[in-house]
């Protein structure tokens, strides 16, 4: 609460005879109550605040094994493996990679149009796919047995759409965090199931340096 204080006679001229001396009047504020109301705000805002969720980037990393011939291990006709390379570009093939006389199936395209790739392929999967009810079953057997409530037969039947599709990426050592990044978000866009990062080959490696230096 604010206060007024009188105080003597300070400095100034002297009053002269029947004139009656004015006195010297000061302010003090308590700031008590601001400060009790600062705290209270405080205590609202702590419990009333919604704290954000820490979230984390889902990444799919290929199972562990001492065999290399069992490493990364998926069906041929729905394999497609994406390579990161310098600035924007990005390279991929379908299958095993074929560099030789009986053909190339080593392709360059950017960041921007990979998404056409990707939708493209699981097209191709998803058009050879017949109803498989067993695969369907065992689907919903294993969302009840995680306690997943909601999943349900449309989850389980695209699941099982998508058994055979598997998208393999590789980043270089030139490729950015962001395309890093940028290519797992196109996975959960174009709701592909199954994919994983994994370490690029030689070959790979070779085959892109060729490609950018040829752009040069």
């Amino acid at each position: 609460m604010a206060s007024i204080e009188e105080g003597g006679g300070g400095g100034g001229h002297k009053a002269g005879p029947g004139v009656k001396k004015a006195k010297k009047l000061s302010t003090r504020i308590d700031m008590t109550p601001m400060v009790d109301l600062g705290f209270l705000l405080i205590t609202f805002f702590i419990f009333t605040t919604t704290m954000s969720n820490p979230t984390a980037l889902k990444l799919n990393m290929p199972k562990d094994t001492d065999k290399e011939e069992e490493q990364n291990k998926a069906k041929e006709s729905g394999a497609l493996t994406i390579m990161l390379g310098k600035g924007n570009n990005v390279y991929y093939y379908e299958g095993q990679l074929k560099v030789d006389a009986s053909g190339n199936n080593f392709q360059a395209t950017t960041m921007k149009k990979i998404r056409e790739e990707i939708l493209k392929k699981k097209a191709d999967v998803l058009s050879r796919y017949t109803r498989n009810q067993k695969c369907i079953d065992d689907k919903l057997a294993e969302y009840r047995k995680k306690g997943i409530s909601d999943k349900g037969l449309k989850d389980a039947e695209e699941s099982c759409a998508q058994e055979d599709l598997v998208v393999v990426i590789k980043a270089t050592d030139d490729a950015t965090y962001k395309n890093t990044v940028d290519i797992l978000d196109e996975m959960s866009i174009c709701r592909i199931l199954k994919y994983a990062m994994v370490k690029i080959s030689p070959p790979e490696l070779e085959l892109i340096k060729k490609t950018e230096e040829g752009q040069k």
